[in-house]
């Protein structure tokens, strides 16, 4: 069996989760009853960086927030997949419209409903603050934390063993 890193040459398409993976998991409740997540700029930029070099980036969440969607869409990620009761199902369909082999995906998730995605895939990796059940799955733990740069560590990794991480290159902080 190849190693972790040598499976690295392999991926063509990321797959994450929102909440724990992009964001840190928090909720902030407003008033009114709204309700407010933050992301980390450091995660888009890599994800903006991985879409111009061609690789395809999947989000597949169980929630349904309109500021989610803007800022996914704003990245120029249009394969989200929100309300997902049965993460596979979507995993199928993300696979499926891109002709996808489950050797060609990372996906990175945080919460027992990642799990059954997370261990098809060529790799299932997660943030240092997932769960003990996605940890015990887990290819590899990212040192860094959910919301954090977690999706950036692992988007950098792909396309450094790719020899596709170019250091000059002029993508704008996002």
């Amino acid at each position: 069996m190849s190693t972790y890193k040598e499976r690295l040459n392999n991926i063509r398409a990321f797959v994450f989760d929102v909440d724990g993976v992009l964001t840190d998991g928090s909720v902030y409740l407003l008033p009114g009853g709204n309700m407010c997540r933050v992301m980390n700029v450091l995660d888009g930029y890599a994800m903006v960086k991985a879409l111009k070099n061609n690789y395809l980036i999947g989000i597949i969440t169980g929630g349904d927030d309109p500021m989610v969607k803007h800022r996914i869409n704003y990245l120029g990620i249009h394969d989200y997949y929100p309300k997902s009761s049965d993460k596979i199902v979507d995993f199928e369909r993300f696979k499926s419209k891109y002709s996808l082999k489950d050797d060609e995906i990372l996906m990175m998730g945080d919460d027992i409903p990642d799990r059954d995605v997370m261990v098809r895939c060529n790799i299932g990796a997660c943030p240092a603050n997932a769960v003990p059940e996605i940890k015990a799955v887990a290819d590899y733990i990212s040192p860094v934390c959910g919301g954090k740069g977690a999706v950036r560590d692992v988007i950098e990794q792909v396309m450094k063993a790719q020899l596709k991480w170019d250091e000059k290159d002029n993508t704008q902080s996002v």
